[in-house]
């Protein structure tokens, strides 16, 4: 029997035509749900598929032809659930190459428990660009990399309330910096970004981020909070309420 929570992220998020949170749009294509970004930095990818051992493979040779005519790279979203069951070995065979692999994990709003922050760091939801170029600086100090695209979506879907994000301070320093994404017309609000300066973890700081932006999403009338978790954050997360539903890997294009 199909879980109902997944049934429902798959419905409500996944085999839905809905606005992208970079402020393009997915569009059905046949039997899969894409996504091509306005920007040509954006996310480029297939989010959800209908395919059968006969259709497979014709499938994704058009979705590899595609992106290619667009001078584009693309993800391939699978889920452990989807169907044929040797999808991800058709994927590998049409060029597609997987990443690390994560947790699908939901939890209900209301049963996040209210975590504190720990002594000396105060939660800051942003509102200023001050705050965003924060943002930024933590996510490049922690992931790596330029992250001017992610902050830019954040600023220009903020005054819509479609998304916020969050900054822990100690002092004047920002140690942790995420954001929550809220799908307007689901019961779903996602969890993105989480990242923590190495000084600072181990102390309740990511527990309490994810405690913030629960009640930030309860405020809103969500119902759920999922996020795609690595091995690190995942014992994290099941001991303030998530359950895995099922893993998720992205093959890429070269």
């Amino acid at each position: 029997m199909t879980d109902p929570v997944l049934a429902a992220f798959d419905a409500e998020l996944r085999d839905t035509v809905r606005p992208s949170l970079d402020g393009g749009m997915f569009e059905r294509a046949g039997r899969v749900i894409r996504c091509v970004s306005e920007d040509p930095d954006g996310w480029n990818g297939i989010e959800w598929s209908d395919v059968d051992e006969s259709s497979a493979d014709a499938v994704i040779a058009e979705q590899v032809a595609y992106f290619a005519g667009l001078g584009r790279s693309f993800e391939w979203k699978y889920y452990g659930h989807d169907r044929p069951a040797d999808l991800p070995d058709r994927l590998r065979a049409a060029g597609l190459e997987p990443d690390e692999e994560e947790a699908l994990m939901v939890a209900s709003v209301a049963d996040v428990p209210d975590t504190p922050a720990p002594d000396g760091v105060e939660l800051r939801t942003v509102t200023s660009e001050a705050e965003l170029a924060l943002v930024r600086r933590v996510h490049e100090e922690v992931f790596g990399g330029d992250h001017t695209a992610v902050v830019a979506s954040i600023r220009e879907r903020m005054p819509t309330g479609a998304v916020a994000a969050v900054l822990a301070m100690a002092g004047d320093e920002p140690v942790s910096a995420s954001r929550v994404d809220f799908h307007v017309g689901t019961r779903f609000a996602s969890l993105w970004g989480g990242g923590t300066l190495p000084g600072w973890r181990g102390r309740g700081v990511y527990r309490a981020m994810v405690s913030h932006r629960a009640r930030l999403a309860a405020e809103r009338g969500y119902e759920y909070l999922r996020t795609d978790a690595l091995p690190t954050s995942r014992p994290i997360l099941e001991r303030i309420g998530f359950r895995q539903l099922t893993t998720t890997t992205p093959y890429r294009s070269r």
